[in-house]
């Protein structure tokens, strides 16, 4: 309600309703016209021909006076129910839709948001009408009725007048609220929650690792004193094998041809 501009009723001149288009064309390429979209949309028990978008008969439990009307085509019972604009195609004229192309006039009276199929002789009391001049005889229907209003003029940026705003702004105040969102399984709120709400608190970063204390240099084993190995080298290769020096290769320390039997270079293998 807030978005919408308040100013002046604009003067009428200018206004046909050809100045919307070719009544009920079927601007959603359906292959039906937009009253008998409506009709089938908010009608009950509907009958049609297979094959064919005309609604024949139906039910309407009609929003404008909360009463039930049986619904047959044909010539002096079709205008029983009649397809009303919510904003009247003259209302809306005179707040802003003159400023909109030939194209955007033909979809906004074509806009199901702005259609409802209601009692007839109702529609024909309302004629173009705004909230603070008309309003439905059903009082239970003033809250989706205005809201609805205001919804389609925001949509189409058409204006209100101080009039109709105070009016629509003191009906909507007493309607219900919308839910507040249910918390789901995981705690977080539904789709209707604020966007504005708090981000939800995030898991913490874990902590750095610690830093790992010095480790102490650990002594080495003493390695044990190589032994003395004669100017003949060991005297036996079990003085080699328990000194750990065993096999001797040719020129190291205690290698001996004498301990060399196959004469490989390799001793004590």
């Amino acid at each position: 309600m807030d978005t919408l501009e308040v100013k002046g009723r604009a003067p009428k001149t200018g206004y046909s309703r050809d100045q919307f288009g070719p009544a009920w064309e079927d601007v959603d390429r359906n292959g039906c016209s937009t009253r008998n979209d409506i009709l089938d949309r908010d009608l009950t028990q509907v009958q049609k021909d297979p094959g064919d978008c005309k609604v024949k008969a139906g039910v309407l439990n009609d929003p404008y006076t909360d009463q039930t009307i049986d619904f047959v085509a044909g010539q002096g019972t079709s205008d029983d129910v009649q397809i009303d604009h919510v904003v009247a195609l003259s209302d809306a004229w005179q707040k802003g839709a003159q400023q909109l192309s030939a194209g955007d006039r033909l979809t906004f009276a074509n806009d199901p948001l702005n259609l409802l199929a209601v009692d007839g002789p109702t529609n024909q009391a309302k004629g173009d009408g705004d909230a603070a001049t008309w309003l439905p005889p059903n009082r239970s229907y003033w809250c989706p009725y205005t809201a609805r209003q205001v919804e389609v003029k925001s949509k189409y940026h058409l204006w209100v007048t101080q009039a109709e705003h105070d009016r629509i702004k003191e009906i909507l105040s007493d309607c219900p609220s919308a839910p507040e969102a249910e918390p789901t399984e995981n705690g977080s709120e539904g789709e209707n929650s604020s966007a504005t709400e708090a981000p939800a608190k995030m898991n913490p970063a874990p902590p750095a690792p610690a830093k790992p204390e010095p480790v102490a240099p650990q002594p080495v084993a003493p390695q044990p004193a190589a032994p003395e190995v004669g100017v003949g080298g060991f005297p036996n290769c079990t003085a080699a094998r328990a000194a750990g020096a065993a096999p001797l290769h040719a020129g190291s320390p205690g290698y001996s041809s004498k301990l060399d039997r196959d004469g490989d270079g390799v001793a004590c293998e």
